[in-house]
């Protein structure tokens, strides 16, 4: 299927994604994932940033969120790592819970390009955090640094 559409998902990925977010059914979403991953990995725009921050809002779950945030925005700050502080420091800030527990997850597979100073940060703000997706990620993140 993917074969036969490519050149239409190629085009539209982005606007297909949002698409696919708005329907409740999460095997959609895992499309959009899985689409946005395959046709941007390499050609982020800047915006891009907002339809990440749309993706990981929407119909948040912690399977999705953590794809989204490794995969989708790890690699567009690794393509635009002047905004790093900036965004992480809006995602961390948030009252959004998912948007926080990206700021922690985005360097997971970075491995040793991960920056341990700005992770020690995020994971130190949020440590009082009762909430248990925020202390599974700090746990993860620092686990896979480590």
């Amino acid at each position: 299927m993917w074969k036969k559409n490519k050149i239409e998902v190629t085009a539209n990925a982005r606007a297909i994604a949002v698409l696919l977010f708005k329907k409740k059914e999460r095997e959609l979403h895992y499309c959009a994932i899985e689409i946005i991953i395959k046709e941007l990995k390499g050609k982020y725009l800047y915006d891009d940033i907002e339809l990440i921050k749309k993706l990981i809002t929407t119909h948040p779950w912690w399977d999705s969120v953590d794809s989204i945030s490794k995969y989708i925005l790890g690699q567009y700050l690794v393509e635009f790592p002047k905004s790093i502080h900036l965004i992480v420091t809006e995602f961390s800030n948030s009252e959004n819970m998912w948007l926080n527990r990206s700021a922690i997850l985005f360097q997971l597979g970075y491995k040793t390009k991960t920056n341990f100073d700005l992770l020690k940060k995020v994971c130190l703000k949020h440590q009082d955090s009762s909430e248990f997706f925020i202390q599974k990620a700090s746990g993860w993140s620092l686990r896979e640094y480590a």
